[in-house]
């Protein structure tokens, strides 16, 4: 494929997005304090620990809430990361000590005491933000002590916390709560109760500097036995890496190179013995595959989703999705996404007229729907359940209308000056061999030749070069582990790569071998059944690794991992194309083909 000048556009829009956010770090929360100010503290969500997607208000729970409740403006990333700040109860102005100080007292009532008795028996946890700081606590406990039938289990609520916060000079470096295991309030019977709330400020000075007061949540998942497990988790992906190579360097480049001095003999000698093997089909390896269109929108679709990863490994690996900086991961998708939208028109247009495409515009759409059809389709069902269950996933409506406008002002415009770009590029389609009119018979395989089991055996090995790592990212993703070791993941990202590119090309030549030409969608399906075992692993991750429950976290974590999961089929399926078409090209070019 020719290339055009929209490569220094590409990298300059791509300076331009880590300019922007390699300033988030240095500006957040960057405040100085006088003895006595108030030091701004929001109450942002409660919800079960296990279920992270399903989370409420903070006061959808009877709390004691302020006259006026002031809501904090968010960004796009924090709404839709289900953030909704509000301002808290607690008053901790600037080394201002409080010793059990009240809140509110509060009458609850038995449907008061009903939904925390609940909210208990879940494990709802809330959380606040102090200065930007996170600030974790349970509702209540449960006594199961020496009981064995669960009626006969004890609800308490805690009524009094105790904020302990550290501060350096006029800054604030650090804050934790602690709920006081004395102060309870019963809640295991259903009657009216009065709840006298308190809470206890304690402040100390500390060293740490303001500038490492996020360390401690980074350094979370830096710790040695965690080190211990990711490294093994690079060995065991190399060692697939260097016994892949190994084998193609021996097996395949061995077998290749008999096949090029046996092809290219004299033709006096090679008339006296019978053709065999990928030469025998030179005249049909290059003819385009069926359904040209859905083949190009899926590999402009794929590049699109490379291009942005990899835009999000080099945020990440600048720092710029440091933990609890709310919202920047989801900012940077959905802005990265509408911005590389015209990679997508623009490769799969072009592609599309190489295959001798005659409606570009049909097929520029398709390319369009291609990821975001399924993925809106995914949001319009399972926002309509988080509204339902009242729940903080549920989008507000003005969110919603950005989200279109963007895709409309930004995405859709690129998308079309991408595919015009691609349309007037010209490229013409770089075949060593001439096509023939008639498409030879494909001879009777066995079954292991076919598309499913190749499937599975391509899939197999890239899955296991970094299913260790996996466990890590759901972990982080669907539960409350940080993880902040990008330069690992990026490693193995890119031991993903080469092993997906690899044994595609090895199924790619056997397939050859067989004299079998019907390689285009069979590289593309091969290189993104990775996928397919990564949405296997979730259905693994989630019976046996998590206590997720209920049908809204069900919902969103299937509902969402196969988004996903679809988006690395399309994204590693065109790195097997893409390898798998060189491969090609290249043993093609090395022989005589009359």
């Amino acid at each position: 494929m020719k290339t055009t000048g929209n490569c220094p556009s590409v990298l300059a829009v791509g300076v331009l997005i880590l300019c922007c956010f390699s300033h988030v770090r240095s500006d957040a929360s960057n405040h100085r304090y006088k003895d006595g100010d108030t030091v701004p503290l929001y109450a942002n969500k409660v919800g079960p620990f296990h279920n992270p997607s399903e989370t409420y208000r903070y006061f959808d729970l009877p709390f004691c809430s302020p006259d006026h409740v002031k809501e904090k403006k968010e960004a796009l990333g924090e709404v839709l990361n289900g953030d909704r700040l509000v301002s808290a109860p607690y008053k901790l102005n600037f080394k201002e000590e409080k010793d059990s100080s009240v809140v509110c007292k509060k009458k609850l009532s038995k449907n008061e005491v009903a939904v925390l008795r609940k909210a208990v028996d879940k494990d709802y946890y809330f959380q606040m933000y102090y200065d930007d700081l996170p600030i974790w606590g349970f509702l209540g406990k449960v006594d199961k002590e020496g009981k064995t039938d669960p009626s006969e289990y004890k609800y308490f609520l805690y009524k009094h916390i105790q904020f302990d916060v550290l501060y350096n000079k006029d800054r604030v470096i650090e804050i934790s709560a602690r709920m006081d295991p004395h102060s309870l309030l019963d809640l295991t019977e259903d009657k009216e109760a009065e709840a006298e709330f308190m809470y206890t400020v304690k402040w100390k000075e500390t060293d740490t500097p303001f500038e490492k007061r996020m360390d401690k949540y980074s350094m979370s998942s830096s710790l040695p036995h965690h080190l211990e497990i990711h490294w093994f988790s690079i060995i065991n992906s190399c060692v697939t890496v260097l016994l892949l190579t190994g084998f193609l360097a021996t097996i395949l480049m061995r077998v290749l190179k008999n096949d090029f001095i046996k092809y290219g003999q004299d033709e006096e000698a090679a008339d006296d013995q019978e053709e065999t093997g990928w030469k025998y089909i030179h005249g049909d390896v290059f003819r385009f595959p069926k359904y040209n269109s859905l083949f190009a929108a899926a590999l402009g679709s794929g590049t699109q989703l490379f291009t942005l990863t990899v835009f999000i490994f080099m945020l990440a690996l600048v720092g710029v999705f440091y933990p609890y900086n709310r919202g920047a991961l989801f900012t940077a998708l959905v802005v990265i996404y509408a911005l590389t939208s015209g990679i997508a028109g623009y490769v799969a247009t072009s592609f599309y007229c190489q295959l001798e495409g005659k409606n570009w515009v049909r097929n520029l759409l398709l390319t369009g729907c291609l990821f975001c059809g399924p993925l809106f389709l995914t949001f319009c069902f399972l926002n309509t359940v988080a509204i339902a269950y009242s729940a903080t996933a549920a989008l507000p409506f003005g969110t919603i209308v950005v989200i279109v406008l963007i895709w409309t002002l930004v995405t859709s415009p690129l998308l079309v000056l991408g595919g015009i770009a691609g349309k007037n590029s010209k490229a013409e389609f770089q075949a060593p061999c001439r096509t023939t009119k008639y498409p030879r018979e494909i001879p009777p395989l066995p079954w292991y030749r076919s598309a499913i089991p190749q499937m599975a055996m391509a899939g197999f090995l890239p899955f296991s070069a970094i299913y260790i790592e996996l466990y890590y990212i759901f972990a982080s993703v669907w539960g409350h582990r940080i993880y902040t070791i990008y330069s690992i993941l990026f490693i193995v990202f890119i031991i993903l790569l080469i092993v997906t590119a690899f044994i595609t090309v090895a199924l790619t030549y056997f397939q050859l071998a067989a004299e079998d030409h019907e390689w285009w969608w069979r590289s593309f399906l091969c290189g993104g059944s990775t996928g397919v075992f990564i949405y296997a692993y979730c259905l693994y991750y989630y019976y046996a690794r998590s206590d997720m429950s209920g049908f809204m976290q069900t919902s969103f974590f299937f509902g969402y991992m196969a988004c996903i999961c679809y988006g690395f089929f399309l994204m590693l399926g065109t790195v097997g194309f893409r390898a798998s078409l060189f491969f090609v090209r290249h043993i093609y070019k090395s022989i005589k083909c009359e």
